[in-house]
C-alpha cells in the first residue's frame, strides 16, 4: 500500500487539497489542529510516507538525516555536532537539526514528523526518561548519543573513567579533601555514574566524601557550591564544565584561598576563561565522528549495530 499511495491519494481520502497534505508532511503552519489530525490519521492508517522520488522531484535531497539535540546551547553536544556535520556532508547527506529540550513528548513528536518525511536516519542525544518503545521503529537507522539501550547502536562516554582520571590527578598532587558538585541520580550517566565513581574513589583511598547534586545549570553550580566548601577543602571536582563555570564565578566573588578546580568537559570556553582548571575531555569530538560513521554504516547496511564507548583523556 505504501509504495502505491501518493500525496494526491492522501488528500482525496482526507478530503483536503494536496497543498494541505504537503504542509502537514513538512510540519508547516496554516493547518488547523483538527485538519492536521485528520490527515495524520489517514497517513497512519494507510502506512503512507513520501517516496524518495517524490522528494527528489520537489528539489529535496535524496539523502536526509536528522540530529536531535537536547539543547541547542549545550556546549558538549555542539562539540559533537561540529564533527558530525562534515562526516555527513562528505557522504552526501543533508542533516536537519531538532531540539528535544529533555522532553520525551517532543522526541516522540519529532520522530513522528521524521517518519512521515521518510528521513533516512536519526542521531538522537538521549536522556533519562525516554520511552524506548517510541524508538523501536528506528532501531536499524538510529544512533543514540550519551545513552545506551538494548538493541540500539550507541556512542557513549566513559563517565566513571573521566572522574577517576580527575580524582587520581588531584590525589597525586596531595589533595585529601576533595569535594564534588554533580547532577541528581535521575540522570543516569552524568548524574549517577559520575557521582558513584567519586564515592568509590573516596572509599578506596579513605577520603571523606563531601558533595552536592544540584543539576546541570550554571546557576545551580553558582548557588550550591558553598554547600561543599569547608575550611579543609583544597579541591573541587565538577561533573560538568557548566557547573564548574558557575562555581568559579562564586569563588571569584568570595576568595577562599587556594582551591584547585577540576571538571569533566574541557570545552573551549572553559579552557579560555580558566586555563588553570584541570579538565578531562570525554571525547565529544570523536563521539560525533563515530556517531556519523555508524549511522551511515547502518543506512548503507555496511556495519552492524554497535555500542561504542569513547575513552576520556586528561587535558
Amino acid at each position: 500500500m505504501q509504495s502505491r499511495l501518493t500525496i494526491k491519494d492522501i488528500a482525496r481520502l482526507s478530503g483536503v487539497g494536496k497543498s494541505t497534505v504537503s504542509r502537514v508532511l513538512n510540519n508547516e503552519s496554516g493547518v488547523s489542529a483538527r485538519t492536521r489530525a485528520r490527515v495524520e490519521a489517514v497517513m497512519q492508517q494507510e502506512g503512507f510516507s513520501p517516496s524518495r522520488s517524490a522528494r527528489a522531484m520537489r528539489g529535496q535531497s535524496d539523502k536526509v538525516v536528522a540530529i536531535i539535540v537536547t539543547r541547542l546551547d549545550s556546549l558538549s553536544e555542539n562539540l559533537a555536532v561540529q564533527t558530525m556535520l562534515p562526516s555527513l556532508y562528505e557522504q552526501g547527506y543533508d542533516p536537519i537539526m531538532m531540539e528535544s529540550q529533555f522532553s520525551p513528548k517532543l522526541v516522540e513528536e519529532h520522530l513522528g514528523v521524521l517518519q512521515r518525511r521518510n528521513i533516512d536516519g536519526v542521531i538522537l542525544f538521549g536522556f533519562t526518561g525516554i520511552n524506548e518503545k517510541i524508538l523501536q521503529p528506528w532501531q536499524s537507522t538510529m544512533v543514540l548519543m550519551a545513552r545506551d539501550a538494548k538493541g540500539f547502536a550507541s556512542v557513549c562516554y566513559d563517565d566513571e573513567g573521566a572522574i577517576n582520571i580527575l580524582m587520581s590527578r588531584l590525589y597525586e598532587q596531595g589533595h585529601r579533601h576533595i569535594s564534588f558538585l554533580g547532577v541528581p541520580h535521575s540522570d543516569v550517566t552524568t548524574g549517577l555514574r559520575r557521582h558513584q565513581a567519586y564515592l568509590a574513589f573516596c572509599q578506596r583511598h579513605a577520603l571523606t566524601p563531601n558533595f552536592s547534586l544540584p543539576g546541570l545549570a550554571m546557576k545551580q553550580g553558582y548557588d550550591r557550591v558553598a554547600e561543599v566548601l569547608t575550611p579543609q577543602t583544597s579541591a573541587l571536582v565538577c561533573a560538568t564544565d557548566t557547573l564548574a563555570l558557575g562555581a568559579s564565578k562564586y569563588l571569584q566573588q568570595r576568595p577562599l584561598g587556594a582551591l584547585q578546580l577540576a571538571s569533566v568537559g574541557s570545552t573551549p570556553l572553559m579552557k579560555f576563561l580558566h586555563p588553570e582548571i584541570i579538565t578531562v575531555d570525554p571525547g565529544y569530538a570523536e563521539a560525533g565522528r563515530q556517531a556519523a560513521r555508524q549511522l551511515i554504516g547502518q543506512i548503507t547496511h555496511s556495519c552492524d549495530l554497535r555500542q561504542i564507548v569513547i575513552p576520556s583523556s586528561l587535558q
